[in-house]
């Protein structure tokens, strides 16, 4: 009989965390490459969420999402409050198209971002290069680390 550990019991705590997240997500997004796809047009209600990486340096956040084939133009990066909302359209695939497998998303993406610590909105920078977009949004002059030197008497 193997004896149970704590560590097995965090590990299954984790994993069912993991299935509960998956279930009440499926209302915000559609797994179409896990769900086999489909020849019919998926329609998930309202628009998806965009996946996103963010960190952290000193200065700034950095945010990178993955838009392929999106006119850079027509994406919509908007910050009030605390809180950056990035909403675009994905596009449509070829009406005369005789699909035989359909997984890609076509149509409405969102993704809002709150900070937990006060930025400065007039400094957001927005770069679109091949399909990637990056945001960098500078922390305020308040919140970063300052340098203290020490002084020899």
């Amino acid at each position: 009989m193997r004896v149970r550990t704590y560590n097995d019991l965090v590990r299954d705590v984790a994993a069912m965390t993991n299935v509960m997240n998956r279930l009440f997500d499926r209302s915000l997004a559609y797994d179409y490459a896990g769900n086999g796809g489909s020849t019919e047009q998926p329609r998930p209600q309202g628009n998806v969420t965009l996946p996103i990486d963010v960190w952290a340096t000193a200065e700034a956040f950095h945010i990178a999402a993955y838009v392929p084939g999106v006119d850079p133009s027509a994406v919509e990066i908007t910050f009030e409050g605390d809180e950056l909302t990035i909403r675009g359209q994905l596009p449509q695939a070829p009406a005369e198209a005789d699909f035989v497998r359909r997984e890609l998303y076509h149509g409405g993406f969102e993704r809002r971002v709150s900070f937990n610590v006060p930025v400065n909105p007039d400094g957001i920078e927005a770069h679109f290069s091949n399909g990637l977009l990056t945001l960098r949004v500078p922390k305020a002059e308040a919140v970063r680390p300052k340098q203290i030197k020490v002084q020899v008497k």
